[in-house]
């Protein structure tokens, strides 16, 4: 039997040092890693941030009307545009009433819109929106009929007719009424069929361009980076913020569908101005990530004077023989400072969320934290720019 021995000698500190080589290596990979998904999580894909030209809808719009109203449709008086449209109709079919037969309240004039979307081919469907043009008070129940959908050069796109799905009510007497949604307007899926469709040649193109949804010089200049590093060719190039011309590669020729599907999955960083929006109607302030303010103090403090009127009633003593009964007039007046309030001091280069912090310690509501924001851009301190809505 053959027996093993093991020898410890002083060789080992080799196997340690490749031991912790590989050890470090591990993490600097495993580092690597998670940087790389973590930077991958805050781009946004091409796809989600541009508009590829010519890739759009066509907005249509048409005139009809609905029938089989429940007494909710538009009042047919003399001269009502209800009331010539539905006698025209019925001319069409053959029918020739008199003014007295016309005298429905279960029609209702509405327009018709829909939007016609790209490459869309004929026979195909798409949905609908109709409106009530008239004084009608519910669609509820109605259907529509044949109505031609045009476009913006006046040609028939498609035709629409169906049954309509209206998501409001209304109901009531003659002391209340209870209304639920919008019952004067309503949808028909698949409602309408395509008749003509928009020629576009796509597949073909030698040049493509994309539209930046948010303009930006910095995302413009990206995009076009991260374009031509995967084509490993300098094919894009930002022609201004809002536009990136691609020249497609002789290796996509006449296959223009599958580079807008290789590159549209590229990841890039968006970038963005400072930008504060405020709407001083409902009192909303949106602030950008980049929004920064140099050293400035800030106070808010408010003074409240308070007048009350409280009438009250002077008569004479018992027993008097001279002196009437009369109303006299009191007024006490209150004055309120807000002597709590202090001056706050912002450093320069300070981030939103310190910014924020340092306002809502003040005790500052949006209304007074919007003059706030104007007052500190007025003082050239706020380095962003205001967008009132």
């Amino acid at each position: 039997m053959t027996g093993i021995t093991i020898i410890r000698t002083g060789c080992t500190a080799p196997w340690k040092e490749a031991l912790r080589k590989v050890a470090v290596f591990s993490l600097v990979a495993m580092l690597f890693v998670i940087i790389s998904a973590a930077t991958a999580n805050a781009a946004s894909r091409i796809k989600d941030i541009v508009e590829i030209e010519g890739i759009r809808d066509n907005m249509l719009v048409g005139y009809g009307l609905v029938v089989g109203l429940n007494g909710t449709g538009d009042s047919l008086a003399d001269g009502h545009f209800t009331k010539q449209s539905l006698q025209a109709m019925l001319n069409r079919l053959g029918v020739k009433p008199t003014n007295a037969g016309l005298a429905s309240d279960n029609v209702a004039a509405v327009m018709v819109t829909a939007s016609l979307p790209p490459f869309s081919r004929q026979g195909s469907r798409i949905d609908v929106t109709v409106s009530a043009l008239g004084d009608s008070e519910s669609l509820l129940g109605g259907t529509l009929l044949v109505t031609p959908l045009l476009g913006a050069d006046g040609e028939v796109y498609a035709v629409s007719q169906g049954q309509l799905a209206v998501g409001g009510f209304q109901a009531g007497g003659n002391a209340e009424t209870v209304t639920k949604g919008v019952p004067t307007s309503g949808r028909i899926a698949n409602g309408a069929i395509i008749e003509r469709e928009v020629g576009y040649e796509f597949g073909n193109k030698a040049t493509i361009k994309l539209n930046l949804r948010n303009s930006d010089l910095t995302t413009a200049r990206r995009i076009s980076q991260a374009i031509n590093a995967f084509l490993g060719t300098p094919a894009a190039a930002a022609s201004d913020p809002t536009t990136v011309q691609i020249k497609v590669p002789d290796s996509y020729r006449n296959q223009v569908v599958n580079l807008l599907t290789d590159i549209e999955q590229l990841r890039i960083e968006p970038d963005q101005l400072a930008r504060v929006i405020i709407d001083e109607q409902s009192g909303i302030i949106v602030m950008g990530e980049n929004v920064r303010i140099s050293t400035v103090a800030i106070a808010q403090g408010s003074l409240t004077i308070r007048i009350t009127e409280a009438a009250q009633v002077s008569q004479p003593g018992p027993f008097a023989e001279v002196g009437t009964t009369t109303t006299v007039d009191r007024t006490n007046a209150e004055v309120e400072q807000d002597k709590d309030k202090r001056l706050t001091v912002f450093e320069s280069g300070v981030t939103l969320q310190e910014m924020v912090n340092g306002l809502n310690a003040l005790g500052i509501g949006p209304r007074d934290m919007i003059t706030i924001l104007q007052a500190v851009k007025t003082a050239g301190a706020l380095q962003a720019e205001i967008e009132v809505m």
